[in-house]
């Protein structure tokens, strides 16, 4: 599932105006009035995040292709969870891009260690699907610094010692890669349970994933 959590390269000269910055921060909106379990407001930062990525303070792993991406699973079990607010951005004129910029704000979510039951994780090539599937039998999906960019997630949520506010470069309950940027809303927790979990993601970055009787294919329809 998942995450260029420290990531977010560096904005072309004018993007800054507060015109460009007010556009995202739309779309952010609409997206979290969409989403049943939207557990981080990320609009709220999304003014903040755009100065940072202008200064170069956050950093991406690698540009995105724009297409979304659903994952879903049974049951998501993780220790050490930490969830801010961030920007991804897209290659340079990207086809994907449309009227965005480029960029697209998400939801950064991390776990230090996860499991998952019943993975199913599709993307829409237009006409037809391609899917994954893992962890259908006895064995489960597991991830290590599972990081997730995500525009949407529902689902039946559960924490335990949870933590909601803080600055996000506070974070210590995911490991390092669990730390935003500073002056970003976030929370993080001991432990996450999610039912029914239901992501729309734009990025995933795993330190070990491993995916028990996986299964690749096309399908008329996705996950």
């Amino acid at each position: 599932m998942t995450s260029s959590a420290e990531h977010t390269p560096e904005r072309p000269d004018g993007a800054t105006a507060p015109d460009a910055q007010a556009a995202p921060a739309r779309r952010g909106r609409v997206r979290a009035r969409r989403a049943a379990v939207m557990a981080v407001p990320a609009t709220l930062a999304a003014a903040g995040l755009a100065v940072l990525t202008a200064e170069g303070a956050l950093g991406v792993q690698f540009a995105i292709s724009g297409m979304p991406f659903t994952v879903t699973a049974t049951e998501l079990n993780g220790t050490g969870f930490a969830q801010f607010g961030g920007l991804d951005e897209m290659a340079e004129g990207s086809p994907n891009a449309g009227d965005t910029g480029g960029q697209v704000l998400v939801v950064t979510s991390v776990i230090k260690n996860a499991t998952l039951s019943k993975l199913c994780q599709s993307v829409d090539l237009g006409g037809t699907n391609l899917v994954i599937r893992a962890g259908e039998g006895a064995q489960k999906v597991t991830a290590s610094d599972l990081t997730t960019d995500s525009t949407e997630l529902t689902g039946d949520a559960a924490f335990t010692n949870i933590e909601i506010g803080n600055d996000a470069s506070t974070l210590n309950k995911a490991g390092p890669k669990g730390r935003g940027p500073k002056g970003v809303f976030s929370q993080q927790s001991d432990t996450v349970h999610i039912a029914n979990l239901r992501q729309t993601n734009y990025a995933t970055t795993a330190g070990v994933f491993k995916l028990p009787g996986l299964k690749l294919g096309f399908s008329g329809s996705g996950c």
